[in-house]
């Protein structure tokens, strides 16, 4: 049984649906993160589940390796295929097949991106909140457990996915969870494949939680004289009970970078970007409250607005964050990484990242979801010097041992994939060989995203 083998079986199985393409390869070799290129030996592109079951039977029988594939947004890692085998990418079955206006859930594909989907959903009056910057397919975004900058108020991907449909790594198709919001009825299956990264199945359908479009948005921006201040106006807003629907800050470094790549002209100082939802009074009061409380905690040059384009032009300057960081040093590779603690640890996590950094021969700004005390580093090396690039994987590997100290997790959205797996037993310690149990349960023959999340011995 060999990989050969299961490709000459997949190409008369799908005939033009499988890819050997070099270009193809390439693309599926690529990923965000800082590891090397490492294409597959074929691209698989399935049109529904019973093809994507097909595929991992073949796949299983010649113990070839499958890795499922979105948009290839993730960084750590994730969809690289360290031992080879069959990328199938789930582009094309990108369909929102049912909205159910009055329950407020949807049925989509794997392929359908969160961007389409809201753009489907706009004459229903709901949306899907989960919003982690890129426009990622909803598939990736539940098997990595996404979040971004609206998890602070709707929840991240565990939270809004009530069911789904997977195949297992025989290529027996399950159902977990139903449309129903709460259930008694055995283990959380739908919790399990949410977060498993590809390793225990590929998740061909998803059951989505939608939410009603408020009645009323604001955004506000506030100056800050250091980190530490903004996250003092973080913690004070939440112990307040102020809802925020986003809390982002960025640092000095990235307000530079910003300013520069989008053309904004926030001030010179590290930001709070907030957004409040609710009724049209509900918003204006929490954004005098939230005003308030920076102004004691030193905040100046607080603006605010109700204004659909204002708002969209500042968050896309938000969502552009990493490119702008990237165009700041021309030539430089991002070694990216992110932590998350408990809120009140935050100013003491920053701050120590932040005196690693400006210790070592490299950049780094820093962003932070900062309402659920989540924070990335962005550490910008050059790629032939060797000396930089173990620079930033120090700090990474300081700033992971320092959140597991302060009680937090090694990785708040990023996902474990290749990039934090090294960590996993300082974080789960005895309850990581449980994940590996699990793991050789349902995928003995360890087929499914070998090499990721957890070991398989």
């Amino acid at each position: 049984m060999t990989i050969p083998s299961a490709i000459a079986a997949l190409q008369s199985l799908l005939g033009e649906g499988l890819s050997l393409s070099k270009s193809d390869l390439d693309l599926h070799g690529q990923s965000e993160s800082h590891f090397p290129n490492t294409p597959p030996d074929a691209v698989a592109y399935p049109r529904d589940t019973s093809e994507v079951a097909a595929i991992v039977q073949i796949c299983a029988e010649h113990r070839c390796p499958v890795i499922a594939w979105g948009t290839g947004t993730s960084l750590e890692g994730h969809s690289l295929a360290v031992r080879g085998g069959v990328t199938v990418d789930l582009s094309k079955m990108n369909k929102l097949l049912a909205v159910n206006d009055a329950d407020m859930d949807c049925r989509v594909q794997p392929g359908l991106t969160r961007q389409a989907l809201n753009t489907e959903l706009r004459a229903t009056g709901l949306f899907f909140p989960v919003d982690p910057g890129a426009n990622a397919a909803l598939g990736g975004m539940a098997a990595t457990r996404a979040s971004g900058t609206t998890a602070v108020r709707y929840g991240t991907m565990r939270d809004n996915v009530l069911a789904l449909e997977v195949v297992l790594p025989d290529g027996q198709i399950i159902r977990t969870g139903s449309r129903a919001r709460k259930s008694a009825a055995g283990y959380d299956l739908t919790g399990l494949f949410v977060g498993s990264e590809g390793t225990l199945g590929i998740i061909t359908e998803l059951t989505l939680k939608l939410h009603g479009q408020p009645q009323a948005t604001a955004t506000a921006i506030c100056a800050f004289p250091s980190v530490a201040a903004a996250v003092d106006a973080v913690i004070a807003t939440i112990q307040m009970g102020v809802p925020m629907a986003r809390i982002e800050l960025a640092d000095t470094a990235s307000v530079h970078a910003m300013n520069a790549y989008s053309g904004a002209n926030l001030p010179d100082a590290p930001q709070l970007m907030i957004e409040f939802h609710g009724s049209d009074a509900s918003v204006a009061a929490e954004v005098a409250t939230f005003e308030a409380i920076a102004a004691e905690i030193g905040g100046t040059d607080f603006d605010w607005t109700t204004a659909t384009e204002a708002r969209n032009r500042l968050w896309q300057v938000r969502h552009d964050a990493y490119y702008a960081i990237l165009a700041s040093k021309p030539g430089a590779r991002a070694i990216i990484t992110d932590a998350c603690v408990p809120i009140s640890k935050l100013a003491e996590a920053i701050a120590g990242t932040q005196a690693d950094i400006d210790a070592s021969p490299i950049t780094g700004p820093i962003l932070g979801h900062v309402g659920d005390g989540n924070f990335h580093a962005i550490l910008l090396v050059d790629p032939d010097d060797l000396t930089q690039r173990q620079a930033a994987l120090d700090i990474a590997h300081r700033m992971t041992q320092r959140a597991l100290a302060l009680g937090g997790t090694v990785t708040g959205e990023h996902g474990v994939g290749l990039g934090k797996m090294p960590y996993m037993l300082a974080e789960h310690g005895p309850a990581w060989a449980v994940m590996s149990q699990i793991k050789k349960a349902l995928d003995p023959t360890d087929i499914m995203n070998p090499g990721k999340l957890c070991q398989h011995n």
